[in-house]
Formats: structure tokens, sequence, C-alpha cells
């Protein structure tokens, strides 16, 4: 067996392979991550390849209710969307009302929009709105990452035992092993990574990733012990 060093060519080669072979292409996604560019979001929303993990961990849970911490241009969104079945809900958080804008004309016209709540505010403002409403199947944070520890608090209160929850871009290109960095969205990915090591309510795991996005990684959990501490 012939071994190739992981080099960004290799990688996503490797990346363009998988996405050619699983995922496909979809004219509604296409369309939505143009039309983020169009209107000068960064280019930050999941590779493709992990759009799928999204929507197949959605599947696999039986999800009927997600919420998402960070909706972008709404890629994510559709892909989980898609992953519940009809009379499912996901409630989006977005913080930017011109990104909100952007990500409702994408989930509308990807056809899953009956199945999308969008909240406008930052998380630490909507997440208590959302204590008393059922708890959610499936948490993806994707938002800031100084206040991973809020999402992550939140999603065990708003969840139940059993509650699937995926914290996306824990790896930094490798930054997040760094123990003297001073760049503060790491400090926040990494106190997010204890939180997920070191809090009872939660037994997790993480693993890098080599994708469209270059080198990075994502934390997958599940909630132990549901509720305040």
């Amino acid at each position: 067996m012939t071994h190739r060093d992981p080099t960004p060519e290799a990688w996503r080669a490797v990346d363009r392979y998988f996405t050619e072979t699983l995922v496909g292409h979809d004219a509604a996604l296409d369309a939505a991550v143009a039309d983020q560019g169009a209107a000068g979001l960064p280019a930050i929303e999941v590779a493709p390849v992990n759009g799928k993990l999204l929507h197949l961990l959605a599947r696999i849970s039986g999800a009927r209710r997600v919420l998402e911490v960070g909706t972008l241009g709404g890629y994510s969104t559709i892909w989980l969307a898609r992953g519940i079945p009809d009379g499912g809900r996901v409630v989006t958080i977005e913080a930017e009302p011109a990104n909100a804008a952007v990500a409702r004309a994408n989930i509308d016209r990807a056809g899953v929009g009956e199945k999308v709540d969008i909240r406008v505010g930052r998380g630490e403002d909507v997440l208590p709105a959302l204590t008393g409403e059922k708890p959610f199947d499936l948490v993806f944070i994707d938002a800031d990452k100084e206040s991973n520890t809020l999402y992550l608090d939140w999603a065990a209160r708003l969840g139940r035992e059993g509650t699937v929850v995926v914290v996306d871009n824990v790896g930094r290109g490798g930054e997040v092993a760094d123990r003297g960095t001073t760049s503060s969205q790491v400090i926040g990915t990494q106190r997010g990574l204890a939180m997920l090591g070191d809090d009872p309510r939660f037994d997790a795991t993480a693993l890098q990733t080599l994708d469209a996005k270059g080198w990075d990684g994502v934390a997958l959990a599940v909630v132990v012990r549901p509720g305040e501490r």
C-alpha cells in the first residue's frame, strides 16, 4: 500500500473524491453558497461532506427538533432541515439581520422553509427565550468561538438525555493544541473542549478533519445529564 503525505493538494483531492462519490451536487445548496458570496458573507459554511454528516446525524438520531447556533447563509440549516421529518423543526439563531435575510431566501428556495424558524439576535439573548419549549434532539454549534461554553451550557439545558451535540471548527488549523495561544477564538475553542471533557452533563470526542475548508476538526457529544448544573 502506497502512503502519501497529507499535503493540502492531496487532502483536497481526497475531499473532492469523497464529495463527488458520496455527496454529489445539489442546485439549491450550490445556489445558497453562491448567493451567500454575492451578498458579501464570508465563505465559512461547512464543507459539503460535513453538511452531509449533519444531515445523517439528524436522521440517525431520529431528531425532530434541531437547534443551530450560527445560521450564516443557511447552508448547514438546509442540510439539517432535510434530515428531519415533516412536522419537525430547526430553530436557528443568527446575530446579523442581513445574514438572516440571505438565509431565509436560501432556505425557502430549497423547499424546507416550513421546517425552519430563524431567530435573529445574539445567542446569549435568544437562547434563554427557548426555555420551556420541547427539548431539542440535536444541537449544532457554529458561531463565535469565544462563546462556546455558553452555547454548550444551553445545549445541555435545552436538550434531553441522548441529545446529540456537534461543535464545528475545533481544530483551528492545529492551533487548538497550543496552550500558549493568545487567539480569543482558539482560547474559546479550548475552553469548550475542556467543558466537554469535564462537565458531567456530556460525553464527547473530537476528530481532526481535512477537507475543502482546510485543517480543522469537529467535536461530537451526547447529553447524559440534561438540565441545569
